[in-house]
């Protein structure tokens, strides 16, 4: 029935509540889960900053902790796919959050997306941006 569930993470607590839901619904349909999160550059300049004007000695260090803490997420939830015995694969991507969503769907060829409706508090909407 379900044989891709694409889940997008961003390490809220509603997207780990869907996660679960998408881990559950994957045991139960025998199917896989791809797991994806999206690192949202343009976050880091506000539209108020020139780009050259843009401290990049900050951004960098910035981007880096982003990306680690997005590379947990996955993990966190890859561990949980694994306990329940379900196939996962994690995807780091940089981009536009809502863009690389629908890319990556269409690329997997997923048959469902699950989500959470949104971010959690704002630390949690790093990857996605606001």
């Amino acid at each position: 029935m379900f044989s891709k569930i694409l889940v997008p993470t961003d390490g809220s607590e509603t997207a780990r509540k869907a996660a679960k839901h998408a881990i559950e619904l994957a045991k139960l349909t025998g199917g896989a889960v791809i797991l994806l999160s999206v690192i949202d550059r343009s976050i880091f300049f506000a539209p108020a900053v020139p780009g050259p004007a843009s401290p990049t000695h900050l951004i960098e260090p910035l981007e880096d902790y982003m990306r680690q803490l997005a590379e947990k997420d996955l993990a966190e939830v890859e561990k949980l796919c694994a306990k329940k015995g379900v196939a996962s694969k994690r995807i780091l991507r940089y981009g536009h959050p809502v863009e690389e969503i629908m890319a990556e769907a269409q690329k997997s060829k997923v048959s469902l997306i699950v989500m959470g409706s949104h971010a959690g508090a704002p630390c949690r909407q790093r990857c996605w941006g606001a």
